[in-house]
């Protein structure tokens, strides 16, 4: 959930840079800092915990000067601790950068720059950027030190780098999925941040930067231009006032803003929770002792909604890698039925808000019993994270404007990855060399979920062609299963479409007899390697037999599909057990853009809110 501001212009930069934190503090952090160009060259200051840390820092030791970057960190790699806090500088002192995002090829890096005499401060991915960046400025200006240093960067990243050679310029460039930069323009001065919300306060005129662009910013000018230095016409935009309209950027709905969001969502999830040398999981506020966690026998996973097929993924997960039973209940059903709960159950409770009665009411019942209440939820301080009884797993996948859930579903199913892999490791049921693979595979998702979303042409085809049909058919197996139901769910909520999920094994036990050539079915296809893909395309041959529409979401390089699908739709291959969140995407955009098609509030469709906080 990190925050990125600058400010270069006539004004004293500390106190801009630090109003703009304030206004991203929503974001969840746990340390932050500031770096300003001045009289005395370079200077930077950093602390742990609350912005108030670092404004009494400030207060004893002001820096003075007309340029500034400033960034609230949530941890990725490195504990919070106010060395792995950003700025980060080079070997120099004089170059710092503040980073968003997941450098995958840190180590390597590391490892390259270390041989070559750079020393490092702190255990960041972010750090090498700066070292990457020193090895190239010593013989040219910053803008193309950066864009040499990106050169051997895989992963994510939103930037902004200052250097005291050059003290009028700000360089800032983003890639891939670490969310998004703006810069702000005003009279004479100019701001720059990860969200418009941070510098709304002094300007309307907007530049959202486009993925795999850098902009070079001065008081009086910015230059915009792709990775490889080609200039770019940048597109400037006046926003309105209110910030929840501005929070939209270029996005015409919140709800496909926050299926953009979802990469970042997930690295903000997985982030300072993964170890690497040696392997493991960190949940820094589950309080469950390694004694409590040995004695588990059931898990217990209470939730509604799309919360509940999140925890349905979750079932899968545990089961296969912990081998232990799991009961997904629906909350509403759950608090008034006789339960079996008992000290040796772990109750992992999920909501969104936190504030949802059923789940509330339900975490009350398995409690009294005496579950261990564990919560996955994304809103801090909510009643649910004061109900768990053993912890909490934050997701950080920010606010979800759009009442149907896209990213905080994504996000709940990375939280209940890494909660299978903590549970996994304490009972012994993973090798340190398992552990390792599992943990690279998440890694890597947040890459494998951008190039989904970079596949998006199809879905304004499929809703020109599907807007007017009343009923859809979703198929899935095994872990796959709960995306069906997920999928049915979201073109049921947002468009008016009737819709039901079923798992495939299912369809010739009632479903079948609703298939006909105006009915489209949409059949999530297993990995290569997942037994039950064989048996997947068996039901699809079944529904073409029939003359129904399928539409298949396929992993790539698929090439036994049945000849008369009507569309596929390819998703990069992952592991089994994280491919339904690959899988889930498509069905999220097939839904979003068969309701603007059909003209619906995509944002508040109608009966629903956002958080179901009455029985």
């Amino acid at each position: 959930m990190c925050g990125i501001i600058g400010y270069i212009g006539p004004r004293q930069a500390v106190p801009l840079v630090l109003g703009g934190l304030d206004k991203l503090a929503y974001r969840g952090y746990d340390s932050a800092g500031v770096a300003v160009v001045g009289e005395r060259g370079l200077a930077l200051c950093r602390s742990v915990g609350k912005l108030d840390n670092l404004k009494e820092k400030l207060k004893e030791c002001p820096l003075p000067g007309t340029m500034a970057i400033g960034h609230t960190r949530w941890a990725t790699h490195g504990k919070p601790t106010e060395i792995n806090a950003h700025p980060h500088t080079d070997c120099t002192g004089g170059l710092v950068v503040v980073h968003n995002g997941i450098i995958e090829n840190y180590l390597a890096l590391r490892h390259e720059l270390v041989a070559e005499g750079h020393t490092f401060d702190s255990e960041t991915d972010t750090e090498i950027i700066a070292h990457l960046i020193e090895r190239y400025h010593a013989d040219c200006p910053l803008d193309e030190a950066v864009r040499a240093a990106l050169t051997h960067v895989e992963g994510a990243y939103a930037i902004a780098v200052i250097s005291s050679k050059e003290p009028g310029r700000i360089v800032s460039a983003r890639y891939g999925s670490a969310g998004g930069i703006v810069v702000g323009l005003g009279k004479n001065e100019v701001f720059l941040a990860s969200d418009a919300i941070g510098i709304l306060e002094h300007t309307r005129r907007l530049i959202f930067l486009a993925n795999r662009q850098m902009a070079v910013l001065s008081a009086d000018e910015v230059q915009v231009t792709d990775l490889q230095g080609e200039p770019v016409e940048a597109d400037i935009k006046t926003v309105s006032w209110d910030p929840l309209m501005a929070a939209k950027g270029d996005y015409k709905h919140f709800m496909l803003k926050e299926i953009f969001e979802q990469p970042r969502a997930v690295i903000d999830t997985i982030g300072g929770r993964v170890e690497h040398e040696p392997p493991g999981v960190y949940l820094e506020d589950v309080t469950l002792s390694e004694k409590e966690a040995k004695a588990i026998e059931r898990v217990l996973i209470l939730a509604c909604g799309t919360s509940w097929h999140a925890g349905t993924v979750g079932k899968f997960l545990i089961e296969s890698l912990v081998h232990i039973p799991v009961e997904v209940d629906y909350a509403s059903e759950f608090r008034y039925r006789d339960h079996v709960v008992n000290e040796r159950t772990l109750v992992v409770a999920i909501t969104q808000s936190g504030e949802t009665a059923d789940t509330l009411a339900a975490m009350d019942a398995a409690a009294e019993e005496g579950g261990k209440i564990v919560t996955i939820c994304n809103v801090i301080g909510s009643m649910a994270t004061r109900k768990a009884t053993h912890g909490i797993v934050y997701t950080h996948a920010g606010p979800e404007i759009g009442v149907a859930s896209t990213k905080a579903f994504t996000s709940q199913i990375a939280a209940l990855y890494l909660l299978t892999l903590y549970l996994g490791s304490i009972k012994g049921k993973l090798s340190q060399d398992r552990l390792a693979v599992l943990i690279r595979e998440l890694e890597e998702l947040p890459r494998r979920i951008s190039d989904v979303l970079e596949r998006t042409d199809i879905y304004t085809t499929l809703a020109h062609r599907y807007e007017g049909v009343e009923d859809f058919l979703y198929l899935g197996r095994g872990i796959n299963y709960p995306i069906a139901l997920e999928g049915a769910l979201k073109l049921k909520e947002i468009s008016y479409i009737h819709a039901e999920g079923y798992p495939a094994g299912e369809m010739k036990h009632g479903p079948i007899a609703l298939i006909t050539d105006e009915m489209p079915v949409v059949v999530v296809v297993p990995l290569e390697r997942d037994p039950l893909r064989s048996k997947v395309l068996s039901n699809m041959q079944e529904v073409l037999a029939r003359e129904g529409k399928v539409i298949a979401v396929v992993p790539d390089g698929l090439e036994d599909l049945p000849n008369g699908v009507d569309a596929v739709i390819p998703v990069p291959s992952t592991s089994p057990l994280l491919f339904p969140i690959l899988a889930v995407i498509p069905l999220q955009l097939l839904s979003y853009y068969i309701a603007v098609r059909r003209g619906c509030d995509v944002d508040q469709p109608r009966n629903l809110a956002k958080s179901v906080t009455v029985e």
